[in-house]
């Protein structure tokens, strides 16, 4: 990252591409890039060319952020994200998060492909993040305090019940059933031992992944309200007799990817209804 790239001046960039101002965004990880097909796109850009932003090296990952429409709503759409395993350091991982708050976005959806822990969970199943557990063995928020940003975040409600609410709706709309849960992010990129998965079950893990934790407390310490939900694309190790890979996530991703793009497009559309901006006096 050059010395003169921070969030304000990546903000700063991306004001002057579309005078389009939402207050949603919304991160697609792997098994939601078809939410893509139900845009509108006023503008688009690489991440290459947002000062800061770090091109993403994962399949299914185009590193691409859209200035567009779901419905009637607004939205800023993240087409992938850098992950701490591809070498990123948490401030590299969390700079487009930081991007975000700066450029004025104040609720937050982050996306994720995952593994089930919960045995009664199945592939291709969706799962509202109700909370988590970092295990990625780093902390996005170390460093320098940041002026005028709290050092010791509350994380009580990092997920919030407002937004869950509106995630459940949106499922309810297309009588789909969506489970709830604990996330857990690993670092990766290698998958987790069966014992590990059986030590994570007993800590109350219902998935587990190797994204968005730090996204979600990096944004609430920015003031974003967030919301997260998994596409469980694989069962975690131990959890069936097949070897876990790479591919089965993008299949399953694949397999699922109408029903995660309509989720996603109801939930925005609901979030619209219940954000519309207030008519300012003159």
């Amino acid at each position: 990252m050059k010395p003169s790239s921070t969030p304000q001046t990546a903000a700063a960039r991306l004001q002057k591409i579309s005078p389009l101002r939402p207050t949603l965004a919304i991160v697609l990880g792997s098994g939601f890039h078809h939410a893509l097909t139900e845009l509108r796109v006023a503008k688009k850009i690489a991440y290459a060319k947002i000062p800061g932003f770090p091109k993403p090296t994962v399949s299914g990952h185009a590193g691409e952020l859209f200035f567009s429409h779901l419905g009637r709503t607004p939205v800023l759409v993240l087409s992938g994200r850098a992950h701490f395993y591809e070498g990123h350091d948490m401030e590299r991982v969390t700079f487009a998060v930081r991007t975000l708050a700066a450029f004025g976005i104040t609720n937050l959806l982050l996306t994720n492909a995952a593994g089930g822990i919960n045995k009664k969970f199945h592939a291709g199943d969706f799962m509202v993040v109700t909370d988590h557990i970092n295990f990625m063995g780093a902390n996005p928020l170390r460093g320098p305090a940041l002026p005028g940003l709290m050092r010791f975040v509350d994380l009580t409600d990092t997920y919030a019940a407002g937004l869950r609410r509106l995630l459940r709706r949106a499922a309810a709309v297309e009588k789909l059933k969506i489970r709830s849960g604990v996330y857990l992010a690993v670092s990766g990129p290698s998958y987790e031992t069966p014992a590990e998965i059986r030590a994570f079950a007993r800590l109350g893990a219902d998935a587990v992944g190797m994204s968005t934790v730090p996204e979600a407390m990096v944004a609430r310490q920015c003031g974003l309200n967030v919301a997260a939900v998994s596409c469980i694309t694989n069962l975690a190790a131990g959890r069936s007799r097949e070897k876990l890979s790479h591919a089965e996530v993008l299949a399953t991703a694949e397999r699922v990817k109408i029903t995660g793009a309509t989720l996603i497009r109801n939930f925005a559309e609901l979030y619209g209804e219940n954000h519309r901006p207030q008519r300012t006096r003159r």
